[in-house]
């Protein structure tokens, strides 16, 4: 390696690790108090609207034969 790549690489080294060292120093000097936590409020509301469903067979014809096929009808519901 050459005299020029090496400095370089020394100047990188040194840039890096003063970029790493510096900013946790200058939080912990700037941090006059430690930080809290706020209270956790949890609301948890009634649900407004619900799926009422009805379930049946139904007797269909097909050109195979006659088939009970089942259906099911939902609507919404407040609740």
């Amino acid at each position: 390696m050459s005299l020029i790549t090496r400095i370089m690489l020394a100047g990188f080294v040194a840039l890096t690790l003063a970029s790493i060292a510096l900013p946790t120093e200058a939080l912990a000097q700037n941090t006059p108090y430690a930080p809290h936590a706020h209270p956790r409020i949890e609301i948890t509301p009634r649900p407004l609207l619900y799926r009422r469903c009805v379930e049946r067979l139904e007797l269909q014809y097909r050109p195979s034969g006659p088939v009970l096929y089942p259906l099911t009808y939902c609507w919404w519901v407040r609740g």
